[in-house]
């Protein structure tokens, strides 16, 4: 029981880091009705926005403070996230108000591929570290329960909480004031929305950015455990299956969705993997958001779309 609480733990602990991603996804359609496949990159470009200012900032300007070095840098990360979204909307929504989603989404490809190059062009391509001070060090538990114990990681208990935080403070954002119900309007419908008196291009704006700070999150924790590389971009393909089974316009969705997988694919690698050789993990996810397009295509918590002809 001891070892089967520490795999479930560990992989519950993957899920939350998961969902953080996932989280950039529904903001975004959420607010606007736009999928967008950007989220990968952003997380990348976040994440080597605050890895590389806190490694300038000091020798800029000459100081060795490290909480200093991080806060200036997640300051400059947060306001080039919203110039980054500013870019987006101006060169690339704006155009493309009333047309179909497949041009949306096609529009967040481009834009995927244009964060990539950009964030190679202006941070490097290197492996960078982010050191926010989390603990590396795991600790143990319930000892006098189980033999042995239970190994636990402090740095995965505070991603858990940081997310936990976020989480909460977006759900009431949606629901209780007045911008995040315009946020929804605008996902209902633009040119409805623009009729009104609701300023699409702002509310755009809004949106990403949220979904940039969003990504800068995920960028902190996924960097500071694993270092800054371009393969955290890939990170949103373990998203999907999470918002599949969570559903595109649940905030809330994203998170459970986000334990179910993480939990589910470590405890499967565990004890089916022996019987089939391995790999489950890598397959798991998507197995089980097929599974659920067949039965409940809205997710757990997603709206269920009605249409009345």
């Amino acid at each position: 029981m001891g070892f089967f609480l520490e795999t479930l733990f560990g992989g519950l602990m993957a899920g939350m880091l998961y969902a953080l991603v996932a989280l950039g996804f529904v903001l975004i359609f959420k607010a606007s009705g736009v999928f967008n496949f950007a989220q990968g990159a952003m997380v990348l470009f976040a994440a080597l926005a605050m890895a590389r200012f806190s490694e300038w900032f000091p020798k800029w300007l000459g100081f060795e403070s490290l909480l200093l070095a991080n806060a200036m840098a997640l300051v400059a990360a947060i306001a080039l996230m919203a110039g980054l979204a500013w870019l987006i909307e101006r060169l690339a929504l704006r155009q493309l108000v009333g047309q179909e989603p497949i041009a949306l989404l096609m529009a967040t490809l481009g834009i995927a591929y244009f964060i990539d190059g950009a964030g190679q062009l202006l941070f490097g391509s290197a492996t960078y570290k982010i050191d926010v001070g989390m603990p590396k060090d795991p600790m143990m538990v319930l000892e006098n329960t189980f033999e042995g114990g239970l190994l636990l990681s402090k740095e995965d208990l505070y991603a858990a909480l940081v997310s936990a935080m976020l989480v909460i403070g977006l759900t009431l954002f949606f629901q209780k004031t007045p911008t995040g119900r315009a946020l929804r309007a605008v996902a209902d419908d633009h040119q409805a929305a623009q009729s009104i008196g609701i300023p699409l291009s702002r509310i755009w704006v809004i949106v990403w950015t949220i979904g940039g700070i969003v990504a800068l999150v995920a960028g902190i924790i996924w960097g500071s455990k694993l270092g800054v590389q371009f393969s955290i971009s890939l990170v949103a393909l373990k998203a999907l299956p999470v918002v599949i089974l969570g559903g595109l316009t649940s905030v809330p969705g994203a998170i459970v969705g986000g334990l179910i997988i993480g939990a589910g694919e470590k405890l499967s690698e565990i004890y089916i993997g022996p019987m089939l050789g391995g790999g489950i993990e890598n397959w798991f996810a998507y197995v089980l958001a097929l599974g659920f397009l067949l039965v409940r295509p809205q997710g757990l918590f997603g709206d269920k779309i009605i249409d009345r002809v």
